[in-house]
């Protein structure tokens, strides 16, 4: 089973964080710049920290080029 969850990504934030809104949206605060992959590397990272899984569940399933991601997390 997989769970789909969108998320907003602002990239070179101080801090990273993933966090969720009182209206269900996902926000994530990134680091890295968005060059090379960097920044989808380090989101793939949080969701798998913040779901408990192995990074390797996580995929971004839509928007790897938009501020607005669909990400997949595999149980």
């Amino acid at each position: 089973m997989s769970t789909l969850i969108q998320i907003k990504v602002k990239p070179q934030s101080r801090v990273s964080s993933l966090v969720q809104s009182e209206d269900g949206q996902w926000l994530a605060n990134i680091k890295s710049l968005p060059v090379d992959g960097k920044a989808n590397d380090e989101l793939m990272a949080l969701v798998a920290k913040q779901f408990g899984c192995a990074k390797s569940k996580v995929s971004i399933k839509s928007g790897a080029s938009s501020r607005t991601k669909l990400v997949r997390v595999d149980d």
